[in-house]
């Protein structure tokens, strides 16, 4: 019998974990992510550019998670998505709709009081593995 779940550690193209936690964890067919700030994986800032600019730096994180897990955006069946002020869904939403362009995943967003370093967008997903 095989391992029931396989923790990721770290991803190439994203920002490693700044805690006790995975960015993702594989468990049967499939892969959970942590949530994925607009970070930049090098200087672990924040990108510039306001709400569109983070969500889609958070995506492009999301992507290299998946990756690295096994699996892609394309296999994604549930995000969540926390905004700090829900005011920038339509903006956010704008950008979301490129990654997802054809068969969007189910999907919850809601509006929380902070997120970390400041961010004003974290997506986290679970997906199919490949």
């Amino acid at each position: 019998m095989g391992t029931i779940k396989e923790t990721i550690s770290k991803a190439e193209q994203a920002p490693q974990a700044v805690g006790p936690y995975s960015l993702a964890v594989k468990a049967g067919n499939f892969v959970f992510t942590a949530g994925q700030l607009g970070l930049d994986a090098e200087s672990g800032s924040l990108v510039e550019g306001g709400i569109q600019a983070q969500t889609k730096k958070a995506l492009e994180n999301l992507c290299a998670v998946l990756k690295e897990a096994g699996s892609d955006i394309s296999l994604v069946v549930k995000t969540t998505v926390f905004l700090q002020h829900i005011s920038d869904f339509a903006a956010m939403n704008d950008v979301y709709a490129t990654f997802f362009k054809t068969d969007a995943p189910a999907r919850s967003a809601v509006e929380i009081a902070a997120l970390p370093k400041g961010g004003l967008v974290e997506i986290e997903a679970v997906a199919l593995l490949k």
